[in-house]
């Protein structure tokens, strides 16, 4: 249901600007079918934007100082309410042979407070901006016509205390089924793994919404990655009355099985059939892993009887350009970032993720906690639990399942006490299989601490609040794991190397710049020290929108991440490689361009695991230094231009180089894709760099020209970025009346800037071609190849 969206800003304030919306003689509230304004079914709406989905509409509003720090100054909120609502509209065609039929609507969520209706009639609300849900619709439809899906949503809450964009940002799924078929979210597989086979449970719910009692038999297929059945059950002569549901469950074995893991995540699939009166009436396909998780109070994690130390970061969910509506293929590729510097576990701050980032944990091997938005024991709190539990419990990549994050009102004391507790009983009624965590930022000794199953800690410092340290925490509770949920949170800015605080911009050594976080190098020693930490996860892998600590405007995003907001790393991904990975490692920094500094004194660091490191400038021995276990090494040098080279050493031979120049001035533009090919599906991206060299290719690094871009072939423009936490330039150029052709343009930052560019369900070839002033213009192509189409409603 992505494609061929129509949408128009309303008001949250003013009822003829929003639409008319509920002023017909009788509310929508009040008699069934009666939406009015722009959700009556007739409703004029061609005058409205045509889009896809995903839609994040903040990402396409200015900047304003009126605007939210935390949400990134962007002009939404209850300060803009003609910025604030937003409707969409679709229309679409249901055949006449579909009565019969269950038919229902679901979204993997809409930011936020979303009213639905269909045919001008109300479905439902969903207030939260990261539960997915789904209506029914069976009985609304036109079958044989035309139907029209309404959805408004009001952002003007802020419903975290980070950027959250606005709008339709996930998917939108028409699902179909017979009256007997499984439920939805309605499958479960768990695995036990003994000697060399594994065990596997299959749950499977099935509902039975005809007007008579069923007869039924379920086939239970699995397929290992390659597509080859490795074990088979049957269930026959099964019953259900109707209007009733009933959990039925199989047990196989699968021997030698391929199993899920970090390095080679290997992936099985479960094929659910039902059949009655001798014909097929559902397939319901359900994706999963074979694996074993532990968490041992003394020796950490372990994922298939290995131990693993997690190695984590913290995320939200924006990227560059694109703000929360992020295509599946980004979200692959931002896993892949984080992958690179020896990442393999991914916190989802603070809300359940878009169930395509857990589909790309899945395929690349990363392990997930996954979290709850808000604690509480109403039955409010207890849906939104479960409906998380029951979406994302086939996932292998989820360890973990965490009920909360740092609720300060009550990790502390007696009522955090009974609301822990509940929640973890409620997890434990529906997967046993996973432990449970909550994120705790003080009060250990008392409240969450006492009762949670793992310890989720959040800050070291934060525990010296308490009275505790990791060391005498332990000593207390022995049969309690702990994780690091959160640790450092510093702020840098990629390719600065001194403070420029007018700019808001903060030096990418590695400092411990708040009063509640550490450095990189304190915390990574302290977790990688003691067996029994699982692990750390840092505060964050990614930069963010909003929470632009320590600033306040016209800083709009975060500093925290080891990556920009468009991925780019900074100087402690390589720190982070040095001692997260077995690849030998030698990383030198800063840049070596500093005209008007001559002579001065400039902190050179090296990243490396190399057992040694020598230094040279310009040919000259600095010195030769031993590198310390999870450290770094630092030389004073004065600057005079050049070339910086350092060699790595292991056994007493070089085995590694790395090393800076002084560069000239810009004189080419340089365009990189992630990838030259996409999939003709309307969906797929390509990730471009963009950067500019000097006369002798290399890349410089201060460089701040203002690129502009062009685009030709079956693709389109659906971003720009550079990694600035203080640029106020628009991330999309948004087609109007008075500009039917916007100008794609994105200035360097420190060298570097990202465009992202998708595909149509064309094929061909995309060109884009890069321009700035005395500089001639680049091109670059990307493919596009002929592919199967996922279902979709025209």
């Amino acid at each position: 249901m992505d494609f061929g969206w129509r949408f128009a800003l309303g008001h949250a304030a003013d009822v003829a600007k929003d639409f008319q919306h509920a002023t017909g003689e009788f509310s929508y509230f009040a008699k069934t079918g009666y939406g009015s304004g722009a959700s009556a079914p007739d409703f004029d709406d061609s005058g409205w934007c045509k889009l896809n989905l995903p839609h994040d509409w903040a990402v396409e509003l200015p900047f304003g100082e009126r605007g939210s720090k935390s949400h990134g100054y962007k002009a939404i909120g209850r300060n803009f309410p003609e910025s604030s609502v937003g409707w969409y509209r679709k229309r679409f065609t249901i055949p006449a042979s579909d009565l019969g039929k269950r038919i229902s609507i679901e979204f993997d969520g809409v930011f936020r407070d979303s009213v639905v209706w269909i045919n001008g009639h109300f479905l439902g609300r969903e207030e939260s901006g990261y539960r997915s849900f789904a209506y029914n619709l069976t009985e609304f439809l036109n079958y044989g016509g035309e139907n029209v899906i309404v959805v408004r949503a009001d952002a003007s809450l802020e419903e975290g205390w980070f950027y959250e964009g606005a709008g339709i940002y996930r998917h939108v799924w028409l699902v179909k089924t017979a009256p007997l078929h499984v439920e939805r979210h309605g499958t479960f597989v768990t695995s036990e793994l003994r000697l060399n086979s594994a065990h596997l449970t299959a749950r499977v719910s099935i509902a039975n919404e005809g007007t008579n009692a069923a007869k039924f038999a379920i086939e239970q297929t699995i397929l290992d990655g390659e597509g080859k059945v490795v074990a088979t059950r049957n269930a026959n002569q099964l019953n259900l009355t109707a209007g009733a549901s009933s959990e039925f469950t199989n047990f196989m074995s699968v021997a030698h099985p391929k199993l899920w893991s970090i390095e080679t995540p290997h992936l099985h699939k479960l094929i659910t059939t039902i059949s009655s009166g001798g014909a097929v009436v559902d397939r319901y396909e359900t994706t999963f892993g074979i694996r074993s998780i532990r968490f041992d109070a003394n020796e950490g994690f372990f994922l298939n009887g290995q131990h693993v130390k997690l190695k984590g970061t913290d995320n939200h969910q924006d990227h560059a350009g694109v703000g929360a509506a992020i295509p599946d293929a980004l979200q692959e590729f931002r896993i892949a970032e984080l992958k690179k510097f020896g990442c393999n576990a991914y916190r989802a701050s603070h809300n359940p993720p878009t169930p395509e980032l857990l589909d790309a944990c899945d395929r690349l091997g990363m392990v997930v906690i996954d979290e709850n938005r808000l604690m509480g024991t109403t039955q409010y709190h207890h849906d939104q639990l479960k409906s998380m539990l029951l979406r994302d419990r086939n996932h292998p990549c989820v360890v973990l399942w965490s009920i909360g994050n740092e609720e300060w009102r009550i990790e502390g004391n007696d009522v955090g006490v009974r609301i822990a507790s509940t929640m973890q009983r409620w997890v434990k009624q529906i997967d046993d299989t996973r432990p449970v965590t909550v994120a705790i930022s003080g009060g250990w000794g008392h409240g969450h601490s006492e009762v949670i199953e793992v310890a989720g800690l959040n800050y070291l410092d934060n525990m010296k609040g308490s009275g505790f340290t990791t060391d005498l925490w332990h000593a207390r509770r022995p049969s309690q794991p702990i994780v690091g949920t959160e640790e450092c949170a510093f702020n840098q800015t990629r390719g600065i190397y001194f403070d420029d605080r007018a700019r808001c911009h903060l030096r990418a050594y590695d400092w411990d710049p708040s009063t509640w976080g550490s450095s990189l190098e304190q915390a990574w020693s302290h977790y990688a020290d003691r067996p029994f930490l699982a692990g750390m996860c840092i505060w964050t892998g990614f930069d963010y929108r909003g929470e632009p600590t320590p600033f306040n405007w016209p800083a709009i995003a975060s500093q925290f991440g080891i990556l920009d907001l468009c991925g780019f790393p900074k100087d402690g991904s390589f720190y982070l490689k040095a001692w997260w990975t077995e690849e030998p490692v030698l990383h030198v920094f800063p840049h070596w361009n500093w005209p008007g500094r001559e002579g001065q004194e400039i902190s050179v660091w090296a990243h490396s695991n190399c057992e040694a490191v020598e230094l040279f400038l310009n040919g000259q021995s600095l010195g030769r230094k031993p590198m310390p276990k999870n450290s770094h090494l630092e030389w004073p040098v004065r600057y005079a231009p050049g070339t910086l080279l350092a060699r790595g050493f292991k056994g007493g031979k070089e085995i590694l180089t790395a090393k800076v120049e002084s560069t000239g001035q810009p004189a080419a533009i340089r365009l990189t894709p992630h990838r030259a090919a996409l999939a003709a599906d309307g969906e797929d991206v390509s990730v471009i760099t963009v950067q500019v060299a000097d006369a002798q290719g290399r890349m410089v690094p201060t460089a701040d020209n203002l690129i502009t871009f062009e685009l030709a072939g079956p693709g389109k423009i659906i971003g720009v970025g550079n990694g600035d936490p203080s640029s106020h330039e628009p991330d999309q150029f948004i087609a109007t009346g008075q500009s039917p052709s916007p100008v794609w343009q994105r200035s360097l930052f420190n060298g570097l800037a990202q465009i992202i560019v998708q595909s149509t369900t064309d094929t061909g070839e995309i060109k884009l071609t890069a321009a700035a002033d005395g500089l001639a213009p680049v091109t670059t192509t990307v493919n596009t190849q002929p592919c199967t189409l996922r279902p979709f409603v025209p």
